[in-house]
């Protein structure tokens, strides 16, 4: 691959190396030039271009990703296609990330060109996260680079692969003693169904009962003639030594205790056992809670079927320090729950007069319909039924742009007063959900596959993060923000949006690869006319 300065006239067939704008020319990086574009180049005046040729034994950036994505990528995983030498590996359903760190570590080693990032290994994806992209730095690298990097993946089972939850039906055994008030014994089967949930598992039975070994013993062996995969036991006071009451109960059952204590805190007082082929967990006090203890982690395991065993467990200590940080999930009582998703509102921003333009963009003709049509529906195709487009100029024009669109309208009177005259409207209507996507009605190039990448992440991180589209290295739109800062973008003024935010809530954002569309707005009619040389996207 050669790369630098080409005069235009020799650079038919190159790879534009950055985004070249002139005039009424807008031609994106990774652009390959052919004759038409050189021509308009130098009738615009531009003799030089940053351009890359290809060498005959170089692989392209997107055929590179995908060969490094095929070769690593397992079972409950797919890919999105490649764009600007980036692959993305989403979950197809629920489940856990199973890694293999030495292969993608040895993978990553073979060259500075090729890069895989992943999700932490075990990390509980919902469906649709992503799990991993693969990004190949320059515009193409070598066969004999791709074909290195396909021998470092290989391996007896893949590198990346999900194991997807299995839909477990479980029983909880709790033991009472004087002063155990009955609310706080309803609070843990609360709590327990909700952490089930999140998994895909049932609580399908639950035995309240003397904290006493025989009561125990008596109440497991009774779950276990209702064919459960996995019993829960949880007593009035902390197990504290494998002879106290839980794990004799448990072995007065026919059960085995498998080990006792877990190097992750809260959670440190977890009972691993077995009766029969059933799991049994001891579950320590923590687990009356919603917040993330060690506990999550082994039922995460059982709830996709993964044997957890003693030494599984003594090497949870490194990251098994789960204090309350911004990136973990926020309490279940407070956070809508995973099984019942974390409910959206897209927010279509197209109230502005468009001063720039002359008349209404939305309007325009872009590829046969409405500009903003396309907008609205990439939203709809990613959220079906909870759609909102803010009015304002020329409102029932863009009523009708819209018309046989399933969309809710809300119109923003002082719409004149600028950008956050409009997002306050929209969130005045948008209230109730987990979260507020926010898009722009003149941006007809941001894909359903972006909108449901963000909404994706934002169920991963339990609709606690802002969510923000990047590509080529720079942030762009729609963003997704969380219900609780909903007050503070209704709380700004004047022609701008919510972007200053971002910064005050710096530990919040995650980043979310996209391709060029998140970048691409209609401001201008050079804007509109180079959108026009586009094909629409899907």
């Amino acid at each position: 691959m050669r790369f630098g300065p080409l005069p235009v006239a020799d650079a038919e067939g190159a790879v534009l190396a950055h985004s070249l704008k002139t005039g009424a020319l807008r031609y994106p990086k990774g652009r390959r030039l052919a004759a038409a574009d050189l021509a308009a180049l130098a009738d615009a005046g531009v003799t030089e271009v940053v351009a890359v040729r290809l060498e005959p034994d170089d692989v392209g950036e997107d055929a590179a990703a995908s060969r490094v994505a095929q070769a690593i990528t397992g079972p409950g995983l797919s890919l999105t296609p490649a764009t600007t030498g980036r692959v993305n590996v989403m979950a197809e359903a629920g489940g856990l990330l199973l890694v293999d760190p030495a292969r993608l570590n040895r993978l990553n080693q073979v060259d500075e060109a090729v890069t895989v990032a992943t999700a932490a290994a075990f990390a509980p994806l919902a469906p649709g996260a992503m799990a991993a992209t693969i990004k190949i730095i320059p515009f193409a690298i070598p066969e004999g680079l791709a074909t290195r990097v396909e021998q470092a993946a290989r391996g007896g089972v893949p590198a990346l692969r999900l194991a997807p939850w299995r839909g477990i039906r479980a029983g909880l055994v709790q033991t009472r003693l004087p002063g155990l008030k009955a609310v706080t014994l309803d609070k843990t089967v609360a709590v327990t169904e909700a952490r089930l949930a999140q998994v895909g598992g049932t609580l399908v039975a639950e035995r309240r009962l003397a904290h006493d070994a025989a009561a125990v013993a008596g109440a497991l062996a009774n779950l276990s003639s209702l064919n459960l995969d996995l019993l829960l036991v949880i007593g009035a006071s902390a197990i504290t030594d494998r002879r106290d009451v839980l794990p004799t109960g448990i072995v007065q059952a026919g059960g085995e205790v498998q080990h006792f204590g877990m190097p992750v805190d809260p959670g440190n007082l977890m009972l691993l056992a077995r009766l029969g082929e059933v799991p049994v967990l001891g579950l320590p006090g923590c687990a009356r809670s919603p917040r993330i203890n060690g506990f999550d982690w082994i039922l995460q395991r059982v709830a996709t079927g993964l044997e957890v065993t003693p030494a599984e467990i003594m090497g949870m200590g490194v990251g098994g320090l789960l204090t309350d940080i911004p990136s973990r999930p926020m309490p279940r009582q407070r956070a809508v729950p995973v099984a019942a998703g974390f409910p959206v509102t897209t927010l279509v921003l197209a109230a502005g007069s468009a001063r720039r333009m002359g008349a209404n963009k939305l309007l325009a003709d872009y590829a046969g319909q409405p500009l903003v049509r396309h907008a609205v529906t990439a939203a709809l195709a990613a959220n079906p039924g909870r759609v909102t487009v803010v009015l304002g100029h020329q409102a029932a024009a863009v009523r009708t742009a819209l018309r046989g669109l399933d969309v809710r309208f809300i119109e923003a009177v002082d719409h004149a007063q600028g950008l956050s005259a409009s997002l306050k409207a929209g969130l005045a209507g948008a209230a109730g959900g987990a979260g507020v996507l926010v898009c722009l009605g003149d941006m007809p190039r941001v894909t359903a596959d972006t909108h449901r990448r963000l909404l994706a992440r934002f169920t991963a991180a339990a609709g606690r993060a802002i969510v923000v589209p990047v590509a080529e290295g720079r942030r762009g739109n729609p963003v997704l923000w969380p219900a609780d800062l909903v007050p503070a973008m209704a709380g700004i003024t004047g022609d701008q949006g919510a972007r200053g935010l971002l910064a005050i809530h710096a530990d919040r954002v995650v980043e979310v690869p996209a391709d060029g569309g998140v970048h691409l707005d209609v401001d201008t009619p050079d804007a509109l006319a180079a959108l026009r040389t586009l094909e629409p996207v899907a």
